[in-house]
């Protein structure tokens, strides 16, 4: 039993063999799935994929990224969304100095936005960082996003911005592929470092495929091997990862 907390199932990757992708989660005991729209194609996705399948869940909000093409028009229509029941939480959203598609004061502005987004509709917040930890953070606090809590996705970040974003803000940190990855030190120091109870598992599916399909399409089946490692590096069974971060997911979300 395990819960996949952040993929892009409504991804066009998955236009062909989406039926197989998910039996192959399903057969390898990946239960529930969360799947994130993170614009207007992918929302639109997300809503359609939790009406027809009961163990889908959503998360909707605005990718930094895009965050110059979001109108007010865009986030009213996510907040209306957001009533529906299997929709769960807001994101992703957050800050990414990576690209440079949108200025950073637009994607600092939206990302206030969608803190005030998840306040309105008592949502958990989904949080996408990269290249610009310290901002992130700082707007996080700045805003009280722990009124909410939510989650650092993917968390790339150390093991004492784990501390801060779990004590401060009452967040979870979640580790995708990476934490496989044959030289990848921090998440691997993080899976360690971050209490048992603040752990959640992901894929990022297509992206980010873990070892040893690193480079290839990923999908949910393949959290188990994300689960396995932390066990592994915990130094507990995979059975009892798979029982604490479904646990966590099921508190942060209020999912029985």
């Amino acid at each position: 039993m395990l819960i996949d907390t952040h993929v892009h199932l409504n991804a066009e990757q998955y236009d062909e063999d989406l039926e197989e992708v998910i039996q192959r989660a399903r057969d390898n005991g990946v239960d529930r799935m969360f799947v994130v729209g993170f614009d207007t194609p992918t929302v639109e996705r997300a809503m359609e994929l939790i009406d027809q399948y009961d163990f889908l869940y959503a998360i909707i909000g605005w990718h930094p990224v895009d965050a110059i093409d979001c109108t007010e028009e865009r986030l009213n229509w996510i907040e209306e969304l957001a009533q529906h029941p299997k929709v769960i939480g807001i994101g992703e959203t957050g800050l990414d100095y990576h690209w440079d598609k949108s200025p950073k004061d637009v994607q600092q502005d939206l990302l206030r936005k969608q803190i005030a987004l998840a306040k309105r509709v008592n949502l958990p917040i989904i949080i996408h960082n990269r290249e610009a930890t310290q901002d992130c953070v700082d707007i996080l606090l700045e805003e009280h996003a722990e009124e909410v809590g939510g989650i650092m996705h993917s968390f790339s970040a150390s093991p004492e911005i784990a501390d801060v974003v779990i004590n401060k803000l009452d967040f979870y940190v979640s580790l995708g592929g990476p934490v496989t990855f044959k030289n990848a030190k921090q998440p691997k120091e993080v899976a360690e470092h971050v209490p048992f109870d603040r752990l959640l598992v992901e894929t990022d599916a297509p992206f980010l495929s873990p070892h040893p399909y690193r480079g290839k399409r990923n999908e949910p089946a393949r959290v188990t091997l994300v689960a396995e490692k932390i066990a592994e590096l915990k130094g507990v069974s995979y059975e009892e990862v798979c029982r604490q971060t479904t646990e966590n997911a099921e508190r942060l979300f209020k999912l029985s």
